[in-house]
């Protein structure tokens, strides 16, 4: 049966090292994975400080593989927003900003640091959890 998603459920990701990481439901299906990885989430900190934010498909955040733990509401609707992302066309290379919904025209300088907006699958946030980075190569990165 699928779950119906509650912004700030917090998901708990198993990993191969019998640890766990753990990540914040935002909107559009996007999980802030907190920084600290832990064996429970009893460990997990009060704080929100996270590694990165990541989408990923929605079927994975309602097939109960990854169990939610708990919820940390937002303060406002506002806040459930992830931070700015960077989209990069397929043919050109040149690289927007993606924020709120919109996809907005931007400089290099703009969006160069910021995460590449993707899709994850269960496996590929596994292998960058564990510290894999090949899929770095996949998504890209904007060109100048």
């Amino acid at each position: 049966m699928k779950k119906r998603l509650k912004l700030g459920d917090i998901y708990e990701i198993p990993l191969p090292n019998g640890k766990n990481a753990y990540g914040r439901l935002f909107k559009e299906y996007t999980l802030a994975i907190y920084e600290m990885i832990c064996s429970s989430v009893e460990e997990l900190p009060d704080t929100e400080d996270y590694q990165f934010f990541v989408g990923v498909y929605k079927d994975l955040l309602q097939d109960g593989e990854w169990k939610i733990v708990g919820n940390r509401k937002f303060d406002k609707e506002e806040d459930a927003w992830a931070p700015p992302q960077c989209v990069i066309d397929a043919i050109t290379k040149i690289g927007s900003l993606y924020y709120k919904g919109e996809i907005i025209p931007c400089e290099y300088e703009d969006c160069k640091d910021l995460e590449v907006v993707a899709a994850w699958d269960r496996h590929h946030l596994v292998d960058r959890l564990m510290g894999d980075d090949k899929w770095i190569k996949s998504i890209g990165k904007p060109s100048v």
